[in-house]
């Protein structure tokens, strides 16, 4: 299964911003972006350097690929869907983003990162409805119930993973059973509930070229 394998922090510092990609480290003071908040590489500490128009659009749509781990070509299928549906294709975008397995389960508490989730899904750690799913991006449904199975909710990793998400507070949009180690997906969030450091609006100008 092809996937990024730049390192995190540099993918960070390459956006300016924390995309919390390691979990636990981006919030403390070993995070690249406090240390060097300059892009990496050779020319990285150059300033004046303005985008234009189209490099915005451009780097927003990166943005949002490393924030959720996505590839372009599971991120441009993404997005074809998003303007399928009804209502504002950005929202649409974030949602069904949101709305991914992988993601429900980094929210949830399952990995202290989306990466961390996602290998816990793909080594058949992960139930949606009772049944074994091990697709990452598999999109799930309002009323969707996502568990750990029994030999996962064992491992002390995943168990701090899950107290470290309990004490930043969950989501309003999905429902967590900290002891039973599963959760309900209870709806697509709204636009308002998501980062407001994400401009979806670039990217839907960039599709609409």
């Amino acid at each position: 299964m092809a996937r990024n394998l730049d390192a995190k922090c540099r993918q960070c510092r390459r956006e300016g911003e924390k995309l919390f990609l390691k979990g636990g480290k981006c919030f403390t003071d070993k995070c690249s972006i406090e240390r060097r908040s300059y892009a990496p590489g050779q020319h990285g500490q150059k300033s004046g350097q303005r985008l234009s128009g189209y490099g915005q659009q451009l780097r927003e749509k990166q943005k949002i690929r490393r924030i959720y781990g996505v590839l372009e070509r599971q991120f441009r299928k993404t997005f074809g869907e998003a303007e399928r549906r009804k209502g504002q294709t950005g929202e649409n975008l974030l949602q069904l983003l949101e709305g991914r397995l992988d993601s429900v389960a980094y929210r949830m508490g399952f990995g202290v990162s989306r990466a961390e989730a996602r290998q816990v899904v793909r080594h058949n750690g992960v139930l949606v409805n009772g049944k074994r799913v091990n697709i990452p991006s598999y999109t799930l449904r309002p009323g969707d119930v996502v568990q750990l199975v029994d030999a996962n909710r064992a491992h002390l990793r995943v168990k701090a993973a899950i107290e470290a998400a309990e004490s930043r507070g969950f989501p309003e949009w999905i429902e967590v059973d900290v002891k039973a180690g599963k959760g309900v997906f209870k709806t697509y969030p709204l636009r308002a509930e998501l980062p407001a450091t994400i401009n979806d609006g670039l990217v839907v100008e960039l599709y609409s070229r």
